[in-house]
C-alpha cells in the first residue's frame, strides 16, 4: 500500500527511481535497465486503482555474470525506504513488503521469465509455446539504461517470423470459420444465450486476429479491450463489435458481425500476402444464416506459408489460439510441456 502521493505511472516513477538513485549507485558496472516483465505498468495501463497493491519503484538491471554480486551490493546498501513518498519495499496482500530491483544477466531472466533454454535466439517451438503476454513483457517495458545486451534481445523478439505469423493469422481465421454459423443456429433452436455466448466468442477472435494483422502482441484478458482501442479503427470495427455484443436479437447479432467480417476481410487484403480474397458475406448454403466464408482465408493465408514444416503444424494454432487458462499461460514449467503438441 502507499502513503497517499499522488498517481504517477509507474513508467514515469521507475523512470525517476532509476535516473536518481538507481544509475549513481552502478557508476562504473556496464548494464541496461528498464521496468519489464509482468503488470499493468509494464504495459502503461496502472493507473491509480493499481496503487492498492504491489505497485511501486521497480525495475530489472541487467549486468554481466560475474557483476552480479557486485551490482546487487551496491544497489541493496543504497536503497531508499521511500522515493516520492512511495514505499520502496512493498508486497502483495500478506506478502513482506521487499524491494523489487531484480539484479541478473539478460539470459537468466529470459530463462525465468518465458522458460527458454537459449534467450538469445527462440526456436520454432519456443515462439509457438510461449504466450504472448509473456513476449510482451520483454518488449513492452520501458528501458531506462541500454549498453547494448538489451534491445538486440527486444529486436529478436519484436514480431513472430513472417511464416509463423502468416500461419497464425491461419489458425485464427480458422477459429473464425469453425464458428460463424453457430450464432444463427442456436438462435434458431430457441438457445438465445447459447448464440450470444458463440457471438461473444467471434467478436474475441476478431479482436485477436485484429492485433495478429498489426503485429501487435496480446496481452492477457484483463488489458486485451484496452489493446485492442490502441490500434485505432477508423473503419468502424470497434463499434461493429460493440454492437455485436448489445445485439437483442440473432439477425442483429448477425448483422453486426458479418459487418465485422467484412472489415477484418479488407484489412486482410490489405496486407498483400496473398491474392485478394473476396470480402462480402452470403448465405451458408440453403440455409438462412449469412457467413463470411472465413475458410476462404485461412486458405489463402496458409498459401503465403512457404516454410514446410510450418505448414505442417496443420491449424492447432499457437498457444494463445488453443490455451485460455491463467495457471498455463502464466508458468513457463507449464506451458513449455505443450511443446509435444508440435511434434511428430
Amino acid at each position: 500500500m502507499t502513503t497517499g502521493s499522488a498517481f504517477i505511472s509507474a513508467r514515469t516513477l521507475s523512470q525517476g527511481f532509476h535516473d536518481e538513485i538507481i544509475r549513481p549507485l552502478l557508476a562504473g558496472i556496464p548494464y541496461a535497465a528498464g521496468l519489464l516483465g509482468w503488470g499493468s505498468d509494464v504495459l502503461g495501463y496502472d493507473t491509480e486503482r493499481s496503487m492498492d497493491h504491489g505497485w511501486g519503484p521497480r525495475l530489472h538491471i541487467f549486468v554481466d555474470a560475474y557483476q552480479v554480486d557486485h551490482a546487487t551490493a551496491a544497489v541493496e546498501a543504497g536503497l531508499p525506504e521511500e522515493y516520492r513518498g512511495h514505499p520502496v519495499r512493498f508486497g502483495w496482500d500478506t506478502q513482506e513488503p521487499v524491494h523489487h530491483i531484480t539484479i541478473t544477466t539478460v539470459d537468466a531472466w529470459l530463462k525465468e521469465h518465458l522458460g527458454v533454454l537459449n534467450g538469445r535466439h527462440l526456436s520454432l517451438q519456443d515462439w509457438l509455446v510461449t504466450p504472448q503476454q509473456k513476449l510482451l513483457g520483454v518488449v513492452a517495458g520501458q528501458v531506462y539504461a541500454d549498453d547494448g545486451r538489451l534491445q538486440v534481445v527486444r529486436d529478436e523478439f519484436r514480431w513472430y517470423p513472417d511464416d509463423l505469423w502468416r500461419w497464425m493469422i491461419a489458425c485464427q481465421w480458422s477459429r473464425i470459420a469453425e464458428e460463424e454459423t453457430f450464432v444463427q443456429r442456436t438462435s434458431e433452436v430457441g438457445d438465445e444465450l447459447g448464440s450470444r455466448i458463440v457471438a461473444a466468442r467471434l467478436a474475441r477472435d476478431l479482436m485477436r486476429l485484429a492485433l495478429l494483422m498489426e503485429r501487435t502482441y496480446a496481452p492477457y484478458t484483463k488489458w486485451l479491450g484496452t489493446a485492442f482501442s490502441e490500434l485505432g479503427h477508423p473503419d468502424g470495427l470497434d463499434r461493429d463489435l460493440e454492437d455485436t455484443l448489445k445485439a437483442g436479437t440473432s439477425p442483429e447479432r448477425e448483422r453486426a458481425l458479418t459487418s465485422a467480417y467484412r472489415k477484418a476481410a479488407i484489412r486482410f487484403n490489405a496486407l498483400r500476402l496473398t491474392a485478394q480474397v473476396d470480402v462480402e458475406p452470403h448465405q451458408f448454403h440453403e440455409r438462412p444464416a449469412i457467413v463470411l466464408g472465413a475458410g476462404r482465408f485461412v486458405e489463402a493465408s496458409l498459401e503465403a506459408v512457404k516454410d514446410q514444416k510450418v505448414r505442417d503444424l496443420g491449424l492447432v494454432g499457437a498457444i494463445d489460439q488453443f490455451a485460455d487458462n491463467t495457471d498455463v499461460l502464466s508458468n513457463p514449467k507449464a506451458y513449455r510441456k505443450l511443446i509435444s503438441i508440435y511434434e511428430k
